[in-house]
């Protein structure tokens, strides 16, 4: 690799002092069901100009009442690959009620929810939600991190007003701070001028990356 990453990344608490975090694939609470590899600590790392580009957004939201709650950001290719070899063994079905119970595992290349590339490798990209600061709670999207299905794209009609309205307000605010949105997964975005187009990373998600 040529690119000196080390000094285009950052850990994103060190800059967003007061952002939450839950690194799912750190854990087993993931559509895989075990800690995915390459995630050696449960941290979030950005490229500076994503990173700062979400402090914006972070400031915003905060003026609203809420704070951000990160699941993922910089994700190395070795996850990605994990991730293809999860999808490939159509026998371990064990997450399935959770995360996909209308999809059969063996359809998830072909629609989508599984690819060999992940834009998260570029590092540009974050999957997040909101945090009511008053109540410590997760605002109600009307649907979970990861769900692989209608039910999370970004545009669906079939839930409540408030979780619509959930949804926009963190889209609204991400978009206007300069990220771009897919329409399969309301809480994933991606910095529009993302300094690494075509370059795939696949360091460890560590403090000392």
């Amino acid at each position: 690799m040529d690119i000196n990453y080390k000094d285009r990344f950052v850990v994103v608490s060190e800059i967003i002092k007061d952002c939450l975090l839950d690194i799912r694939y750190y854990s087993s609470f993931n559509f895989v069901g075990t800690r995915v590899d390459g995630y050696l600590e449960p941290i979030a790392i950005l490229t500076k100009e994503a990173c700062d580009k979400l402090n914006e957004a972070n400031e915003i939201f905060k003026k609203s009442g809420y704070i951000i709650k990160i699941f993922d950001c910089y994700r190395p290719q070795k996850a990605v690959n994990h991730f293809v070899r999860w999808a490939s063994d159509v026998n371990d079905i064990r997450t399935k009620e959770y995360f996909y119970p209308n999809v059969n595992k063996k359809d998830l290349f072909d629609l989508g929810f599984v690819s060999k590339k992940s834009g998260h490798s570029r590092g540009s990209t974050v999957d997040l939600t909101l945090v009511n600061m008053k109540t410590g709670e997760s605002i109600d999207m009307g649907g979970g991190f990861d769900y692989f299905g209608e039910l999370s794209h970004s545009d669906y009609q079939e839930i409540t007003i408030e979780q619509y309205n959930n949804r926009l307000l963190l889209r609204n605010i991400m978009v206007e701070c300069g990220f771009k949105t897919i329409k399969s997964e309301w809480w994933h975005f991606t910095l529009i001028d993302e300094p690494f187009k075509d370059t795939y990373f696949d360091f460890d998600v560590k403090k000392d990356f």
